[in-house]
């Protein structure tokens, strides 16, 4: 079978787009990090932050950076991975980014008590 010329794969297409496009890599991210708390959506999330990885460095490269061996990673963040939350935090750091809270769109607001005494 011959190769077909002028031909590129979807997912070096998407690698190149992050690369090129650092704002985009982090909406990509941001959008695909919202999906881990769901598992039939998990897996996404995990292959949309190995694509960032592979976009930044390579997946070999941000394994010895964030002090995981590259085996791990290449677990860790495969459609069936489940990282740890160090794995995470540190591919995140090594990537120049972080985990951060934001209020669940359906969330109720909840009063807090002051405990402080007036």
């Amino acid at each position: 079978m011959s190769k077909l010329v002028g031909v590129v794969s979807h997912h070096e297409r998407e690698v190149e787009e992050l690369r090129a496009d650092r704002k985009f890599a982090i909406a990509y991210l941001q959008v695909a990090m919202e999906s881990l708390d769901d598992p039939e959506e998990r897996a996404g999330g995990l292959i949309a932050l190995r694509a960032v990885a592979e976009a930044y460095g390579g997946l070999g490269a941000v394994a010895a950076q964030a002090g995981i061996s590259r085996e791990s990673l290449y677990r860790a963040l495969s459609p069936k991975g489940n990282p740890t939350l160090k794995t995470l935090v540190a591919v995140l750091k090594t990537l120049g980014l972080r985990l951060t809270v934001t209020p669940h769109q359906d969330a109720k607001q909840t009063k807090t008590t002051d405990y402080c005494a007036a």
